[in-house]
């Protein structure tokens, strides 16, 4: 039971946010997504992800107050500052190191699955009449960005960070 338990632990949908004056994602020399001001995301699915995985990051995502106002405090949300949002699909972020110095991806949701969710996530933040661009799922991709600050966040399912 203890072994169950530590396995579920692992199971989260996680992401990476940072906060970017400009992103873009290229696959064989071609632009296929880009942004200017807002964030860029890194989504890795887990295993046991579910819907409310995936609602509750894009609530927390859309929600964090990383963006400076009128006083230069960070206090704006995304949709505050209507910014603009750039999903990239990463199950590396379930690269297990714990044990030797190969990652382990037992964790990682599989490929069909991921997809299906990285996709539903893409869907239901375009609800929220942002500008959302993505990269290209299972592709090879080189990811350029700006970061603004830096400012870096990471975030997960089982709010355990």
């Amino acid at each position: 039971m203890f072994i169950e338990l530590q396995h579920r632990k692992d199971d989260k949908m996680r992401a990476v946010v940072q906060r970017v004056s400009h992103a873009k994602v290229i696959v064989n020399d071609l632009v296929v997504g880009e942004i200017n001001k807002g964030l860029l995301v890194l989504l890795g699915v887990g295993n046991e992800d579910k819907e409310e995985d995936l609602l509750y990051l894009k609530n927390k995502i859309l929600g964090l107050r990383i963006f400076e106002d009128e006083n230069e405090k960070m206090n704006l949300s995304l949709l505050d500052i209507k910014g603009e949002l750039l999903v990239v699909s990463q199950f590396t972020l379930y690269g297990d190191v714990r044990k030797g110095k190969r990652p382990n991806f037992m964790n990682a949701s599989s490929p069909d699955t991921a997809q299906k969710m990285y996709m539903d996530f893409v869907k239901e933040c375009r609800k929220e009449n942002l500008k959302v661009e993505t990269g290209a799922f299972g592709d090879h991709m080189n990811v350029e960005l700006v970061n603004d600050g830096p400012v870096t966040i990471m975030v997960d399912s089982k709010k355990e960070f």
